[in-house]
């Protein structure tokens, strides 16, 4: 059973053995790690769940992982999700500023540095985490600022004095 408040990271690499290698580095590590192998699947699942990162292919046939990463960015519900390239081609910089153009936070080439990877990717599932956690505070600033305003209104209702209405207000307040 999955929890929400586990940290996903998308994989994305049209390689089997390159997925299982990604999976074996985050292997112990708070997340949960979903494999899929190409562009069309990654934009799928990302209709499905949030992620804290995704670490994506920079070349794969079909949908490239340049292209990908522009469709991320173009939807308003996945264009904050970071995204970490990865890529088998030598350090060409034009290559690494095509990420870069593409909304990656980073772009690392293989073979990968497991230490490297995994402290990246801790980076941001912590950063996830704090931003549910901020998310969640805000939720209940809000419930409580709406409880306080129906405790003035109860109350300015009881100086009135209506203790029907008073009695009324509160118990909305405490149905919501």
């Amino acid at each position: 059973m999955r929890s929400a408040e586990i940290p996903r990271v998308l994989l994305v690499d049209d390689r089997a053995d390159n997925l299982l290698a990604l999976e074996a580095i985050l292997q112990g590590m708070p997340v949960e790690p979903v494999a899929v192998n190409s562009g069309t699947d990654a934009l799928k699942q990302l209709l499905i769940d949030d992620f804290a990162v995704i670490l994506l292919d920079a070349q794969m046939p079909h949908m490239d992982g340049f292209e990908t990463a522009s469709r991320i960015k173009e939807r308003e519900r996945t264009r904050n999700v970071p995204i970490v390239f990865l890529t088998a081609a030598d350090r060409d910089a034009q290559l690494a500023l095509r990420g870069y153009a593409a909304g990656a936070v980073d772009y690392l080439t293989k073979p990968l540095d497991p230490w490297v990877l995994r402290a990246k990717v801790s980076v941001f599932a912590d950063l996830w985490v704090k931003n549910r956690q901020i998310a969640a505070q805000a939720d209940e600033v809000k419930a409580a600022r709406a409880l306080t305003s129906a405790v003035q209104a109860a109350l300015t209702a009881l100086e009135e004095p209506d203790v029907e209405q008073a009695v009324k207000i509160l118990q909305q307040a405490i149905a919501n």
